[in-house]
This record gives structure tokens, sequence and C-alpha cells, in this order.
């Protein structure tokens, strides 16, 4: 389902893509893992990583146990030499690997730690934008959830467990963003993802938010947007939504609102593309 919006015939069509759960609300950990999981697909589609995120994710944390494993094995004693030297260059092979990833996976962890802490402070989010490039002002690509509370989430603080429902929201926008050839083109090597929020001028957590009030982007990059909704709302679109980020991606005055970059910003893993080898 689509909504169109657009301000006068000059401007092109602002589209969104509605996207409908039948929960009761838009709880924090429903938006937690909609917005984690949009990262793992934009980092995956746009070659900034070499296979899935939980995949990556699974990858590093094996790399950890062998690596441990290892330094177990050489302090026997009886350990044989030729075995001993075996065991040595694999733990440096497995030690390269670990420093190839482990920036990004910190700064993953990062940025992941530091969503769950301003959901936790406020759990109605209504707007997030993923940008890809070389900074949020010069983008590649852009794109812009929006969450509809109609029916607010209840202020009992998230748990932030991954639920069948989050499953199935994650799966529908991802499904929703590859029809519209979301990651269908990409730049080659390693670029950076930055995160906005649109939060209460309140927020307080400088450690991992900066305020940006004038953010906006260049008008030239077409977002793909999806606005999230439960099915209890009927038609009705939630009016704090419909900003426009290529155009007035300033203050919402009217709710004291502005956008915040979180500073953890994710830069790709450099690797080899199928068509390098």
């Amino acid at each position: 389902m689509e909504s169109t919006e657009g301000e006068g015939s000059s401007e092109p069509e602002i589209q969104f893509t509605e996207i409908e759960t039948t929960a009761e609300c838009l709880d924090g950990s429903l938006i937690f893992h909609v917005v984690k999981d949009t990262i793992g697909f934009i980092l995956y589609m746009h070659q900034q990583i070499p296979s899935i995120l939980q995949d990556i994710t699974l990858e590093f944390d094996l790399m950890h146990t062998e690596y441990k494993e290892l330094e177990v094995d050489l302090a026997k004693t009886e350990l044989k030499a030729s075995l001993r030297r075996k065991h040595i260059g694999r733990m440096r092979e497995v030690k390269q690997g670990i420093r190839k990833m482990e920036k990004f996976m910190s700064t993953i962890s990062s940025l992941q730690s530091a969503l769950q802490l301003l959901i936790s402070q406020i759990p109605n989010i209504h707007e997030v934008i993923l940008v890809l490039g070389t900074s949020p002002i010069r983008p590649q690509h852009v794109y812009q959830l929006c969450f509809s509370h109609a029916n607010p989430a209840p202020s009992a603080e998230a748990n932030f467990i991954k639920g069948k429902t989050a499953e199935w929201l994650s799966r529908k926008a991802i499904r929703a963003l590859i029809s519209k050839d979301a990651g269908s083109s990409s730049y080659p090597g390693p670029t950076k993802l930055f995160l906005m929020v649109k939060a209460p001028t309140s927020l307080n957590l400088p450690l991992h938010f900066l305020p940006k009030r004038d953010f906006r982007y260049s008008k030239k990059i077409v977002p793909f947007r999806l606005r999230f909704r439960c099915r209890t709302q009927g038609l009705k679109i939630d009016e704090d939504h419909n900003s426009l980020p290529g155009r007035s991606t300033g203050i919402d005055s009217s709710n004291d609102l502005i956008w915040f970059q979180c500073r953890h910003a994710i830069k790709g893993i450099a690797f080899k593309t199928p068509e390098e080898e």
C-alpha cells in the first residue's frame, strides 16, 4: 500500500510504502529491530559487508572462540612441535581476521546500544533516517522510516527481545524495499552509514547523539520511504510523519522535535566482490 504526498506540481511526488502490523502499538522493541534489520539490509545490499550481518556476527564470535581454544591448546606442554607451529600459524590468521572486523563490529554494537538507550528514554520515536554516503548531507542513498503512534506504546521498559511480530515486520519492510529496487545501485568501495533520529530537544545522550537542528540533504536524492502503523488505526495517517527530509528537515516546532545524529557511524568493510576476484 502506498500513499503519495506532494507540494504542488513543481515538486516530485513523495511516496511512502505503508506497512501495517496487527500489534496494538509500535513499541520500542519493534522499532529497534526494524531499524537494526534495515541497517543490516542496507549494508549488505550496497556491498558494505561481504555477507548478511547475522552471518558476520556469527563468524566474528566463532573466531574469538577458536582463538581462545588455540591458546588453551598451546599452553599444553605435551603438544608436538609440528602441531604447535600449525597452531601458531592458525592463531595468526584468526587474529588478523578479528582485527579486520573488530572496528566494524564494535561500531555496530555501539550504535545498537545507543539506539536502545534512546528508545528507553523515548519509546514513541516518530522518524528515523539512515544515510549511506560520505556524510549525512552528501548521501548516496537515503532510507526514511516513519512510525505512526496513534496508539502510544506503554511506558514500560522495552526488553528488546526479538519476537515473532518484530521478525515478521522486519521481513515485510525488507521485502517492500526490495520491491522498490533498494540496493540495486551501489558505489564501489566502503563508505559510511549514518543514523539520524528525530527526537525532543530534551534528549540528553551526548556520548551517543549530537543535535543537528539544520539537518537536510540534497533534493536530488530520492529516498526510500516506509511508514509503519498499526492496523487498528484504519486509514488515518498521522500528520506528525508528513515531514519531507529533502526540503524541511529542520525543527518540527509544533512538537519541539529536532534531528539527532548518532555518533557511531558505521564504515563498511573493504572486501573483493565476485566481479573483482
